[in-house]
């Protein structure tokens, strides 16, 4: 699926199921609740902190899917195409960083 069909699956979801979207504010917050779930999954499992009993059946994947639906209402409520957009990155990115990782001595 591409990020305009899946923009487009989520807003259908959103008229047909969630009623409207939540104000812009209120799906920044969400998002930083999601980015937070994510992050304490990735603390836990591939980090230094022990992973609690509660949090070893968590999804990475789930959780990862709930920050991408969040941002795509985000776009959908804010008219951003992001299909345009991450294809707009990705041209930008590939011209900045053509040799930029490649000649980092870190990553070697």
């Amino acid at each position: 699926m591409d990020l305009k069909n899946a923009q487009l699956d989520v807003d259908t979801w959103i008229r047909e199921h969630g009623v409207r979207y939540f104000n812009e504010l209120t799906n920044m917050a969400q998002l930083t609740e999601e980015v937070g779930e994510v992050a304490r999954i990735i603390a836990r499992r591939y980090g230094e902190q022990s992973e609690k009993k509660s949090d070893k059946d968590k999804d990475l994947g789930e959780e990862l899917a709930d920050v991408v639906f969040v941002v795509l209402c985000l776009a959908n409520q804010t008219g951003i195409d992001m299909q345009a957009a991450f294809d707009k990155k990705m041209d930008f990115k590939s011209i900045r960083d053509k040799d930029r990782h490649k000649n980092n001595e870190k990553l070697k």
